[in-house]
């Protein structure tokens, strides 16, 4: 009985062991990933986005820390680090709102870059030669509850797919490049827009 004990608890510790190494890696590869996409100047990529409320379709993303552009053929969204300005091309108008995380996470793909440092669980598994890294929340109040990243071996995310309410919606990225962005482009260019109803939602 005691050597059965035993060896319960040296299992035990090796999973732990196995387990703490594992999400030890996952931050190592998030850490470097968030070094290239997080650059300083700014950089730009193609995404297509399918799944959740969102109907597949695609476009451009440029980033610079928090701030982003997105443009798909529909709607265009700026965010400037605290207000997000959404257009809509087909009604003419312009939504105000200071976004939740998963508003942001789903507009854009790298908003892990900052997301994976507190108040996630991180475990990795190595999938057709890329990286594939989980993250779950640690408080259920957390608006993003659960994100996978695929990371190739060059330290680029391929695929962002992360869990809003009951429905998963799947970023797939592609192109990614370095590219100085100004600030002023983060925020809504109203002079090119004179016609458009602004609703604020703040």
């Amino acid at each position: 009985m005691k050597a059965k004990l035993f060896l319960t608890v040296v299992a035990l510790m090796l999973c732990c062991s196995l387990y703490a190494q594992n999400a030890t890696q996952a931050k190592r590869i998030l850490d470097k990933t968030a070094a290239i996409v997080g650059r300083k100047g700014g950089a730009a990529a193609d995404f297509t986005i399918s799944g959740g409320s969102y109907r597949r379709t695609g476009g451009s993303i440029a980033i610079k820390g928090s701030k982003f552009m997105a443009s798909t053929p529909q709607v265009k969204v700026w965010y400037d680090g605290r207000t997000q300005w959404s257009y809509t091309k087909s009604t003419d108008e312009v939504n105000v709102s200071r976004p939740t995380e998963a508003q942001r996470a789903a507009m854009n793909p790298y908003s892990f870059v900052t997301m994976y440092r507190s108040g996630y669980n991180l475990s990795m598994k190595i999938i057709n030669g890329a990286y594939r890294i989980h993250l779950q929340a640690t408080n259920k109040s957390r608006s993003v509850q659960q994100m996978y990243i695929t990371i190739g071996k060059n330290y680029l995310p391929m695929t962002v797919k992360l869990l809003q309410g009951k429905h998963w919606t799947t970023i797939n990225i592609r192109n990614f490049h370095a590219k100085n962005q100004s600030d002023a482009l983060f925020v809504f260019p109203a002079k090119a827009y004179p016609n458009a109803e602004i609703i604020d939602l703040r």
